[in-house]
């Protein structure tokens, strides 16, 4: 995973639609750095999918997600190199290894869309998930949580990629009738 790519942001073509159901549609734009070893039309389309799954911020109907490829948009979410997360998360520092919330751009750090983190053992699929989640979650006008006791599913809203503050890894904002019932007493 290189360090730096083109520090130019391509905007990934296309619509992608929301779901049939009811809820306000929320226009998103998904942007990809230059110079990635990522196809930038994964990238979207993992982002769009976490997104309008009924575990995410949509559940039950409070909204859909429809990717675009112009504004007007609510939020942008962009696959950036750690040199460029960087710069675009300031004034916080993520030291190259945190993803971000700035401005309109949910920022996410190639490296740890690559690599995750080790409290998530491997599973890079869920900690792709949890980290669009949460930092849509800030686009949404959601803040940080901290785990609510040990062994319990960590509030996707908590700083997963940091500790896990001896919760369980989690990637959804609620949970579904798949959700196995050791969790009944977590949101």
């Amino acid at each position: 995973m290189p360090q730096a790519a083109k520090s130019r942001y391509s905007v990934v073509p296309g619509v992608a639609r929301p779901p049939k159901s009811h809820g306000k549609v929320i226009r998103y734009m998904v942007e990809v750095e230059k110079g990635l070893p990522f196809k930038a039309s994964e990238f979207a389309a993992a982002v769009h999918r976490t997104l309008n799954d009924p575990r995410s911020w949509g559940s039950g109907g409070r909204m859909r997600f429809k990717r675009v490829d112009h504004g007007p948009v609510r939020f942008r979410v962009a696959l950036s190199s750690p040199a460029m997360t960087n710069a675009r998360c300031l004034p916080m520092r993520t030291y190259g290894e945190l993803s971000c919330w700035n401005g309109r751009q949910a920022v996410i750090n190639a490296k740890r869309w690559g690599q995750g983190v080790p409290g998530y053992r491997g599973d890079l699929a869920s900690y792709r998930e949890y980290v669009i989640n949460h930092e849509v979650g800030h686009a949404l006008g959601h803040g940080h949580e901290f785990c609510h006791g040990a062994g319990r599913r960590a509030p996707v809203m908590a700083q997963q990629t940091i500790s896990l503050q001896r919760c369980r890894p989690n990637a959804w904002p609620f949970r579904n009738a798949e959700t196995p019932a050791d969790n009944s007493a977590d949101r």
